[in-house]
């Protein structure tokens, strides 16, 4: 579910920024995310774990965006060979990453702002509006893309350098999705798609192993079930608990960043 997405792709975003070291490796430094950065990239995160399912009509991203969004997500949809194909496979997370990373590049001069992000921007507004949809933060659809608007500018201001968190955001978010989907029955294309690898017939009579490799080269662990199911509803309140606790410590790292009085 669209619910369950949001939560595991801000889940990921956490997860893996928390591995960052903060020494150097092999003499080489990793990015250091400022605590605006991380929030940012939290919502960021959010929004593109639904990126996978614009190959549906009835996915959350074709309900945010009143007219084009059942046609646009009709055409993907044909052009990745339906729901649960192209789009989920690791070559569109490949693209959809390289894409925004060739956004950074996309930069402007804006009126009090300066130069800023404008590609970055743009695409925060969007994936942050489909965040709050799916989270049901608000109902209606102008009030999630007003949530992403007023984000956006936010992150503008607090979380300018967009070159490291928003690509990273971006594709953690992608690929938590199609973890996600790879936790239910249907699965998700094999690595190797457009390649469609199909399993040898007498894997495919045995009743275990048919469940992780499909006649239709899908791959699946299916440990949540169906969608929807009970056991996905409490994987996402588990992720939704590690959520709000990565949100609490960004929070305070940024108030004390702000109000240095806090860390005396």
């Amino acid at each position: 579910m669209g619910f369950s997405h949001a939560i595991g792709g801000t889940a990921a975003w956490f997860a893996v920024t928390a591995l960052i070291p903060t020494e150097p490796v092999l003499g080489v430094q990793a990015p250091t995310l400022a605590p605006a950065a991380l929030l940012a990239g939290a919502m960021v995160s959010a929004g593109a774990a639904l990126l996978p399912d614009a190959d549906h009509k009835s996915a959350t991203i074709s309900r945010t965006v009143p007219v084009l969004g059942p046609v646009v997500t009709s055409a993907i949809g044909g052009v990745a060979g339906g729901h649960r194909a192209g789009a989920h496979s690791l070559l569109a997370a490949v693209l959809v990453t390289g894409a925004a990373v060739g956004l950074g590049f996309w930069r402007a001069d804006v009126p009090v702002l300066g130069e800023i992000s404008l590609g970055p921007a743009l695409a925060t507004v969007a994936l942050i509006a489909f965040a709050a949809k799916a989270r049901d933060l608000v109902s209606r659809t102008s009030a999630a893309w007003l949530v992403g608007l007023l984000a956006a500018l936010m992150v503008i201001v607090a979380a300018p350098d967009t070159t490291v968190w928003f690509p990273l955001a971006v594709g953690l978010g992608f690929l938590a999705h199609i973890l996600g989907d790879a936790l239910t029955y249907g699965g998700v294309p094999g690595p190797l798609w457009p390649a469609v690898v199909r399993p040898p017939r007498k894997w495919s009579r045995t009743p275990v192993l048919r469940a992780l490799w499909k006649r239709n080269g899908h791959i699946a662990l299916p440990l949540v079930g169906a969608t929807g199911s009970i056991r996905e509803w409490v994987v996402a309140v588990v992720l939704g608990v590690y959520c709000v606790y990565g949100i609490g410590q960004a929070l305070l790292a940024l108030a004390a960043e702000c109000l240095p009085f806090l860390t005396d």
